[in-house]
């Protein structure tokens, strides 16, 4: 392969990365397959980047979902970095630097998708089920701090409860739990 920038590649000539720092959870990893299969022109915008002899430096995860959605060939961009470019890059494309702006997410965009397309969300049974919580003041243990609710609150806000509740869970790994 050349460095010539975006072009196509057979999955044999491709190899993961033995020195890949990411790894991705099962339900996750199908959720990705379902992604390519359901969208595969994703792919084209966002190539795998790959090395002159088709070490994977981006796209280790899709690489292996592609091979599992049944794909032959994708879109790959070849570089010929410098190896301390090459494990800057690495780095750098697998940093998060964004943030989700879970007010956003919660108005104007629907939860049901959001999961379909692989984000953690809450999902309208979590809100369901905090509206059928006593009506009562709340108070959900977020490890050692507490998210207390009013009860004129309620139901009003239930989506921006869920929302705090379901980011802190996705954040933490840990689930939140109602004490009173």
């Amino acid at each position: 392969m050349k460095n010539t920038g975006p072009q196509r590649a057979k999955l044999e000539t491709l190899k993961p990365n033995p020195k890949n720092p990411r790894v991705i959870k099962d339900d996750k990893f199908q959720k990705l397959v379902q992604s390519i299969r359901a969208f595969p022109q994703m792919l084209e915008v966002r190539p795998i980047v790959c090395t002159p002899d088709g070490v994977v430096l981006g796209g280790n995860m899709r690489l292996r979902a592609c091979k599992e959605a049944g794909l032959r060939e994708v879109p790959v961009h070849v570089v010929s970095w410098l190896d301390s470019q090459q494990e800057e890059f690495i780095i750098k494309d697998n940093v998060g630097y964004g943030e989700w702006d879970w007010d956003i997410l919660a108005n104007e965009w629907d939860a049901n998708q959001l999961e379909d397309w692989g984000l953690d969300v809450w999902t309208p049974e979590e809100e369901t089920e905090i509206r059928e919580k006593d009506t009562e003041d709340q108070k959900w243990k977020l490890g050692d701090h507490t998210l207390q609710v009013k009860e004129h609150a309620l139901p009003e806000n239930t989506t921006q409860i869920a929302v705090v509740i379901q980011a802190w869970e996705n954040f933490t790994g840990k689930k939140a739990e109602l004490v009173s």
